[in-house]
């Protein structure tokens, strides 16, 4: 099975020797953010986990920790954009997280590490031209170092429109010209560009619009085929293939206060939850109350054990 880190906080940033802890005891606790009492236990041992899915603005406390998951096939997204301390306050100087970059795809490999440049949005200061000059510099730097550069444009979810009233949707047209842009530039530098949930309308310049965090994406890192139930992909709309469970963060847990997040309602909440924070709890935030029902996740690993030579 496939365990995912990044879709409500950034774990290789802020909280990393929490998750060495839950490597080493070989389990986590997670609490569902609809309903709190409710808490799952997931093994982490590699007999059931395949792979360990990571999304960071910055995986540089990792670096020095990277074989406690030798056990373990891994994928890593990194989000570099070129935006300032305006709307990414906490975020490390992007040279150095390029730099980080390089030095992770050296480590866990290039099928492993993918760069993600989103959320894009358009005003006065961060114009489609703009956006088109950063985005060159940026895949020159990353060239050779990942095959993937993962795209998406703002949305508006209602945690945005609160931490970031002056942000609006980019426009058709201004999509279809960024999206151009960015897909002839990382073609020069051999990558190819994802959408993230933004339909087929970039297929047309050679986008591979199938999805960023897909079985298929996770089979290429581990060099086998994987036999992934139906209950595993948990799309958020018909034209999403990707594995969006089993995520063992938090919402509102993200030190880098990016305006633009939707997994943040707002920096003082976020504040108080990393207060609570205790490295050795098996919980991210917090700890067991006497109102917790757990009850332990059905795992098994997905890997097809027999050998394609299509892999190899």
């Amino acid at each position: 099975m496939i365990i995912q880190t990044g879709m409500r906080t950034d774990i290789p940033a802020f909280y990393s020797e929490w998750f060495c802890n839950r490597i080493k005891e070989g389990f986590v606790l997670v609490r569902n953010p609809y309903n709190p009492v409710q808490v799952t236990r997931y093994s982490l041992s590699p007999d059931v986990v395949d792979l360990i899915s990571f999304c960071t603005k910055n995986p540089s406390p990792m670096l020095p920790k990277m074989d406690i998951l030798d056990p373990y096939g891994q994928y890593w997204f990194v989000t570099i954009t070129p935006y300032g301390k305006d709307i990414e306050p906490n975020v490390p100087d992007k040279q150095k997280v390029m730099d980080d970059f390089r030095r992770l795809s050296d480590r866990a490999g290039v099928d492993s590490t993918g760069w993600r440049y989103d959320p894009v949005f358009v005003d006065e200061v961060h114009s489609v031209e703009w956006h088109i000059r950063m985005f060159e510099k940026m895949a020159q730097t990353l060239s050779g170092y990942t095959r993937t550069c993962v795209i998406s444009f703002i949305d508006i979810y209602k945690k945005v429109e609160s931490n970031f009233p002056e942000a609006r949707e980019v426009s058709q047209k201004d999509k279809l010209t960024l999206g151009k842009a960015f897909i002839e530039t990382a073609r020069k530098h051999n990558m190819i560009v994802k959408p993230c949930a933004e339909g087929n309308d970039l297929a047309q310049y050679g986008a591979d619009c199938s999805g960023c965090m897909t079985v298929s994406t996770y089979e290429t890192a581990l060099h086998s085929h994987l036999n992934v139930p139906k209950k595993g992909k948990n799309q958020r709309n018909g034209e999403c293939a990707c594995i969006l469970g089993t995520d063992i963060g938090a919402y509102d847990t993200c030190g880098h206060l990016c305006k633009y997040c939707y997994a943040n309602t707002d920096p003082a909440l976020v504040m108080e939850n990393m207060k609570r924070h205790d490295p050795k709890s098996p919980f991210l935030i917090g700890g067991a109350t006497s109102e917790d029902v757990i009850h332990e996740a059905g795992q098994k690993s997905w890997i097809d054990k027999q050998l394609r030579m299509d892999f190899f």
